[in-house]
């Protein structure tokens, strides 16, 4: 791990700084920024320097799949049908259960129960001000249609937005420092990213009803485009023209290690905007962050004991365990944030909610690494990692 992302937090914990003295002394930078949109209806949908950051985030991450091995991955069903289950059949009713307990009730009297927030409209609705919708209801704020919605309810939505994204890039890392079996992981990524285009707009639009928030569904499958498929054709095609250019030795020793830094850097311009807008809730609540990272650093460890303790049970080599949990516990981050900004816009509780997310993430996977490694013997055959790192 190079230094810039061992230390990911503390740069976080630097640009939320950064984002909320920006906000305090030239408020209208990150707004002024926010307004340059691709609108549709009048209503702003795609925020272009959003959509640029987060372009660069997730292309690095799409351009290293390799479809060769994510064919392959289906010899070694267990691990990937394990893996599977637990993001998609599993992770997401969790998240949504585990923070709507905490926020919708333990920490509703600290968060305020008659907090509100507002969103953006829903894509497509025709609504009037003083309509309802879900559990929000259509006001004018400054001249625009909003949605009031109550903030707990908002923040939930960030959750539920990292719930739905499994693993990103940085379990790579994560698997590697736990001595897991690399092929695997980094096909769990690619398949998770292709599982993604199906099923996080589907399980995010049952899961947001559910919590009666707003559910934009013609921009929930725009998010989908945008984030996801779109870097996931430009890193497909993109890898095929270079390797056939310059060669795989290359592309993996050269290209990918220019590539490196770019998803980081991104986030962290990215955390600036949204932190711009938030710094006022934050300095009036600071407190804020805490309550969205008790229930999120509660459903990581609940995910990853799961993954950890099915694993065993299957008899699955320490290997294929240890990136298996890794792979549950982490939240592609990137596409919750960007899905956030895109339907409830760069200001909104969901959208902090999803940066809290980045902040817990590094130093808590890291410390579920140590754990793995100081528990390789709770798996019999751990001792075969020659032959199993080598397999998918």
């Amino acid at each position: 791990m190079s230094l810039f992302e061992r230390y990911l937090t503390l740069w976080v914990a630097l640009c939320i700084v950064a984002g909320i003295l920006l906000g305090k002394v030239a408020p209208g930078v990150a707004e002024s920024l926010d307004a340059m949109a691709i609108t549709v209806n009048g209503a702003p949908v795609v925020s272009i320097p959003i959509a640029l950051c987060l372009f660069f985030m997730m292309y690095p991450i799409m351009v290293k799949i390799d479809f060769h091995e994510v064919v392959k991955a289906g010899k070694a069903w267990r691990p990937v049908g394990l893996t599977l289950f637990i993001n998609w059949g599993v992770k997401p009713f969790t998240m949504y259960a585990i923070s709507a307990f905490f926020l919708g009730n333990l920490f509703l009297a600290f968060i305020g129960p008659d907090a509100v927030d507002y969103v953006k409209m829903p894509l497509g609705e025709a609504l009037a001000v003083g309509d309802t919708y879900g559990a929000g209801q259509v006001v004018l704020v400054d001249g625009v249609k909003m949605l009031e919605v109550p903030l707990w309810r908002s923040y939930l939505a960030g959750c539920i937005l990292l719930g739905i994204a499994p693993c990103t890039a940085m379990v790579l890392v994560w698997g590697y420092l736990s001595k897991g079996n690399d092929g695997h992981t980094l096909v769990m990524v690619a398949i998770n990213s292709l599982t993604m285009l199906v099923l996080y707009g589907v399980l995010g639009g049952f899961l947001l009803g559910v919590g009666q928030l707003p559910v934009p569904w013609e921009a929930l499958l725009l998010s989908i485009g945008v984030y996801v498929a779109l870097p996931l054709v430009a890193g497909y095609l993109s890898r095929k023209w270079i390797i056939a250019a310059r060669g795989e030795v290359w592309f993996k020793e050269t290209f990918l290690h220019y590539l490196t830094p770019v998803t980081i850097s991104a986030l962290l311009i990215t955390l600036v905007l949204l932190f711009s807008l938030k710094g006022e809730t934050i300095t009036d609540n600071p407190l804020t962050i805490l309550w969205i990272a008790i229930p999120l650093t509660v459903q990581t460890l609940v995910i990853f004991a799961l993954g950890y303790a099915l694993a065993r049970f299957m008899k699955l080599s320490y290997e294929n365990a240890a990136p298996t949990a890794m792979i549950g516990a982490s939240n592609h981050f990137e596409v919750a944030i960007a899905t956030a900004a895109m339907l409830y816009g760069l200001s909104s509780g969901a959208a902090l909610a999803t940066v809290v997310g980045v902040l817990i993430e590094v130093p808590l996977m890291l410390a579920l690494v140590r754990f793995c490694l100081n528990t390789q013997s709770w798996f019999q055959n751990s001792a075969a990692s020659s032959n199993t790192r080598s397999q998918t």
